[in-house]
């Protein structure tokens, strides 16, 4: 199944359409760094920086030949709920309109499109699926929490999966015990270098959450504190739970008991790639921490597309 994976990023849907069996043969980003990482973890495709706009698919087509699978997972940042109040960016959503250029002119048998849910209520996603509806494409949209799949972590994603010769089964995962939870992904204590919780000039608001979190759990536990940002469940998550949604920040820390009391300390890239769902192989030696945990915080679940890769090729 040769797959070509535009809005690429760091290879998250790659990875996972990989571990289904698929040929990665092309990923398309604008982004220097992810398409370095994307390089590092798939070195026989070929990998471009580009805007997809500047490419002429036909071209690429002639250079990379047929494909039997499409990945997408267009721009997100102005369908989101965590873009608040802030005015939308209408060029950036219709980023995902150039799922239909590709499609155009490669014909593959499958194209997965990805996004936030979010993306629904949008004022072209009605003329996105019709114009797939048009080129031939039968499709079925599906929101997926990738807790649900293996992961140890709540995201919930929006996939449209379609089928050029065949109706779109429905696609469920995998049957689990139990789900993953942040105890799984955390390393060993002592690991990473820990400060005192209660220091001098800690922010007023993330000693209140964390005394949130005492008051439930008791002196000496170990939770997580959303450390930059807001949400709705206080401030605080226990660790025998999925994590909450990465984001493009570095926005959980963790905070532990201490020889001189609590201590905490930021989640580090190691594990929030384990809460994405990657293995110890994927490799993530390009830019910096702020950039990775961006590549992170934009990525597909590997797990996820692992599934629906698996599901719609048989």
């Amino acid at each position: 199944m040769k797959t070509l994976d535009i809005f690429c990023g760091g290879g998250g849907s790659s990875y996972g359409a990989r571990n289904a069996g698929a040929d990665i043969v092309c990923g398309i980003d604008l982004n220097e760094v992810a398409i370095g990482t994307y390089r590092d973890n798939f070195p026989q495709a070929k990998a471009y920086a580009k805007r997809l706009e500047g490419i002429n698919p036909r071209k690429l087509r002639d250079e990379i030949g047929d494909i039997d699978l499409l990945l997408a997972s267009p721009e997100c940042t102005n369908h989101t709920c965590a873009k608040g109040a802030a005015p939308r960016s209408e060029s950036s959503r219709a980023t995902a309109m150039q799922a239909l250029r590709y499609a155009k002119e490669f014909k593959p048998r499958w194209l997965v499109l990805e996004n936030v849910v979010h993306m629904r209520p949008w004022s072209r996603y009605g003329e996105l699926k019709e114009d797939l509806i048009g080129l031939g494409y039968n499709l079925k949209e599906f929101v997926f929490d990738a807790s649900d799949f293996g992961v140890a972590q709540k995201r919930k994603r929006l996939f449209i999966v379609c089928d050029l010769e065949d109706e779109v089964l429905d696609i469920a995962p995998l049957p689990r015990k139990r789900k993953k939870t942040v105890r799984g992904i955390l390393d060993k204590p002592g690991t990473w270098k820990t400060t005192p919780l209660y220091k001098e000039n800690r922010a007023k608001p993330t000693l209140e959450r964390a005394e949130r979190g005492f008051s439930e759990l008791g002196d000496g536990a170990r939770f997580l504190l959303v450390y930059y940002g807001t949400d709705g469940c206080g401030g605080w998550q226990r660790i025998d739970r999925p994590l909450r949604t990465i984001t493009t920040v570095d926005r959980f820390a963790l905070v532990e008991p201490g020889e001189r009391g609590p201590e905490m300390r930021m989640l580090q890239v190691p594990e929030l790639k384990r809460a994405m769902g990657f293995e110890n192989d994927y490799l993530m030696n390009q830019g910096t921490r702020r950039d990775k945990i961006r590549i992170l915080g934009n990525g597909v679940c590997p797990p996820v597309m692992e599934r629906i890769v698996s599901s719609i090729s048989g």
